[in-house]
């Protein structure tokens, strides 16, 4: 997988879209540190392409919430004190 720069996004677009069709996907970096991925796609796999990264996206979420839960350690709750849980949110975002 191929780096590139913010600058170079700016600076070489026309140069980075032929990359982009060739490697399939580019990571962008500011300052050395990943901040985006470009993944080349098509008309014909677009919903596609964007339904996975979605779902993708959604169970990084809720593994991240399971580890942050655990690391509270929340994680032996049963279903009903989880519920109770809820329902203590919900009011609290009501009043």
């Amino acid at each position: 997988m191929k780096f590139v720069t913010v600058r170079d996004l700016r600076g070489k677009t026309s140069e980075l879209w032929k990359e982009l069709e060739q490697e399939r996907e580019l990571v962008v970096t500011s300052n050395g540190k990943p901040i985006a991925i470009l993944s080349a796609t098509d008309e014909a796999s677009f919903e596609e392409c964007l339904w996975t990264l979605r779902r993708s996206r959604a169970s990084d979420a809720l593994a991240r919430l399971q580890r942050d839960s655990a690391a509270r350690g929340l994680g032996g709750m049963t279903p009903e004190e989880v519920d109770a849980e809820i329902q203590h949110s919900r009011l609290k975002r009501t009043n």
